[in-house]
């Protein structure tokens, strides 16, 4: 039996009260949306400079691991995003764009992750732009492929320190493209938590997918995210909100875990949100889907922290409006053991058939 998270310490609140901007896109062609979503926060050279390089942490986190489609059951982030973003670093004049993920299995097949519409897949399509563009994608499986793993300052969980990828870490820019989905432990995920799978599991398991330190630690998994965002400055989170996962998050199992939910059924289209302001991007999904925003720990303590915005009033949401966007979702319900749900729920998902 594991413990849960050790209670977080008193934080002095130094939130930065500026406004920030949302954009929502609705759509059915998941790269003309991401291409508008570029252009409605200035283009990409507006964060990318010639001879950069670009980390790009996708959502991929079952990759491998399980042997149903990733995408059609909405656990992660489209191929078609990914690779649409990682052309326009390139078109900016990036010098590399690392597509990384550090997820539940130490390596994967990166030929065998394709588009939702099966038009392409990411070893195809980085292979692709490295042969058209000046620069180069490069693919990480980071448990195995990190060079090093670089220390970054986590005074608040009571580990001091956390490694975290060094393609990461040394990255010029940093890009989050999460998918959204309600989750079992913090309420919902999106471009925050997204980073957790830039950690090794070598060094928080032990063995396992589960990362058990950072659950265990001060504030849990949500302030050892939290940290890693604030050292690495993400400059933009392109968040997918097409083929998602909702009720009891993060994975798709239905009767232990969540269920697939198409926003088209929903909305009558596919929607992505964009912002250079992460919390911001973050809340504006949770009301879109009628989640509280006081009730999530981790986007108060990012407002609080000085991360972002997370209040309605300051936060414009450009296209269509909240109560345009507004959907049915189920929640999560809020479990308090990890390792009693995480080893056993795995365990099924690993066994579910094609």
């Amino acid at each position: 039996m594991c413990l849960g998270p050790a209670p977080l310490p008193e934080i002095p609140s130094t939130p930065k009260d500026q406004r920030a901007t949302v954009y929502s896109i609705l759509g059915d062609d998941l790269r003309a949306m991401t291409l508008e979503a570029i252009e409605a926060v200035g283009g990409m050279a507006s964060f990318v400079s010639p001879n950069e390089t670009v980390f790009v942490k996708a959502n991929l986190g079952t990759a491998g691991f399980v042997r149903h489609d990733i995408f059609q059951t909405g656990e992660c982030t489209k191929p078609e995003i990914i690779i649409t973003v990682a052309e326009e670093c390139l078109k900016a004049g990036a010098a590399e764009v690392i597509i990384g993920e550090a997820g539940q299995t130490d390596r994967f097949d990166w030929a065998t992750l394709r588009a939702l519409d099966d038009s392409a897949d990411l070893a195809t399509e980085a292979k692709r732009l490295s042969d058209q563009y000046a620069g180069k994608v490069t693919l990480a499986c980071l448990e195995v492929e990190s060079p090093e793993w670089d220390p970054i300052d986590s005074p608040w969980t009571g580990l001091e320190h956390l490694y975290i990828s060094s393609l990461l870490a040394r990255a010029d820019r940093v890009i989050t493209l999460p998918v959204f989905k309600t989750h079992r432990w913090c309420h919902v995920t999106g471009g925050l938590k997204n980073f957790v799978g830039t950690t090794s599991r070598a060094h928080y398991g032990p063995g396992s997918a589960n990362r058990t330190a950072l659950h265990q630690a001060a504030g849990g998994v949500e302030q050892c995210f939290l940290d890693i965002v604030a050292a690495v400055k993400p400059v933009l989170s392109i968040m997918d909100m097409s083929v998602c996962c909702e009720g009891d998050g993060p994975h798709v199992l239905p009767g232990w875990w969540g269920t697939t939910i198409d926003v088209k059924d929903r909305l009558g289209s596919w929607l992505i949100l964009v912002g250079t302001d992460l919390p911001a991007v973050d809340a504006t999904a949770a009301r879109i889907v009628g989640q509280d925003v006081a009730a999530v720990n981790y986007l108060n303590w990012a407002y609080h922290q000085g991360l972002g915005q997370i209040q309605q009033d300051k936060i414009d949401l450009v296209g269509p409006t909240l109560t345009e966007l507004a959907m049915d979702w189920q929640p999560a319900r809020q479990t308090e053991g990890f390792c009693e749900v995480i080893i056993p729920g795995i365990m099924m998902m690993f066994e579910r058939p094609t």
